[in-house]
């Protein structure tokens, strides 16, 4: 692959809050087609780094760039504003929680912002409808949230994310809120947009399973740095670092 192909390029990432330095120095890149899997204990930066790609956080230094946006940390400026929302345009992202409008149909949830964004109405409804067909969900296109099981809001979620044809998704342990039995039907739409959409993704998941089915490469999280990375063979089956070894023993 080319230089042409990294969709994501993290360099030298640092994010502090006040004292606290959470994240310290992470390089990455993600590959268009790629599905990165970044696992890790409680508290090692993992989620803040996925929301510092987005710019939910804005990075204390270092620099984030997105199909060829980049932006450095620091403080917002009104241009920096403009080339955040420019930046998002290219990044869909699905949290923990469902994040759903509760006083809007599911339909109107994923057509929201395709309609903002100047997507005529005839589209977004298709665009719409054609994801609900892929999360399993066009019969709920009418329905409200509240109706809805936990693993079908994350559905809807997901679907949401991909209404503005993303080039990164972006999943912040999406199966973390489910019950066990919900799970599954999450991860298998995630599986699906990797084999048959080739979407470029990072994923942050204890779901190792999932991880050594679909990951194309995992990264383990240690105190704000990677501590490890490659495949999940490699890291699975025989982690050379003994901090590794020692969570995929505690999970697995």
């Amino acid at each position: 692959m080319s230089g042409d192909d990294v969709v994501v390029r993290i360099d030298g990432l640092h994010k502090s809050f006040g004292h606290l330095e959470v994240v310290r120095g992470v390089d990455m890149e993600v590959r268009r087609g790629e599905v990165v899997v970044i696992f890790g204990r409680s508290g090692s930066g993992k989620s803040t780094v996925l929301r510092c790609v987005n710019f939910i956080e804005d990075p204390t230094a270092g620099s984030i760039e997105v199909a060829g946006i980049r932006l450095e940390g620091g403080h917002r400026t009104r241009r920096k504003r403009e080339q955040i929302r420019q930046l998002r345009l290219h990044v869909g992202m699905v949290f923990q929680q469902f994040n759903l409008f509760p006083n809007m149909t599911v339909l109107d949830n994923i057509t929201c912002a395709p309609r903002c964004a100047g997507v005529g109405s005839t589209d977004c409804t298709k665009r719409a409808m054609d994801l609900l067909d892929r999360v399993g969900l066009a019969d709920k296109a009418g329905e409200h949230p509240i109706r809805l099981s936990g693993g079908q809001q994350q559905r809807v979620a997901i679907a949401r994310a991909l209404a503005m044809e993303p080039d990164v998704m972006l999943f912040d342990e999406p199966t973390s809120a489910l019950d066990p039995e919900l799970t599954g039907e999450v991860l298998s739409v995630m599986k699906t947009l990797s084999t048959e959409l080739h979407m470029t993704m990072m994923v942050v998941t204890h779901e190792m399973g999932f991880a050594r089915e679909v990951a194309d490469r995992m990264a383990f999280f240690h105190e704000g740095r990677v501590l490890e990375e490659g495949t999940p063979q490699q890291l699975i089956e025989a982690p050379r670092n003994p901090e590794t070894r020692a969570f995929l023993d505690a999970v697995l």
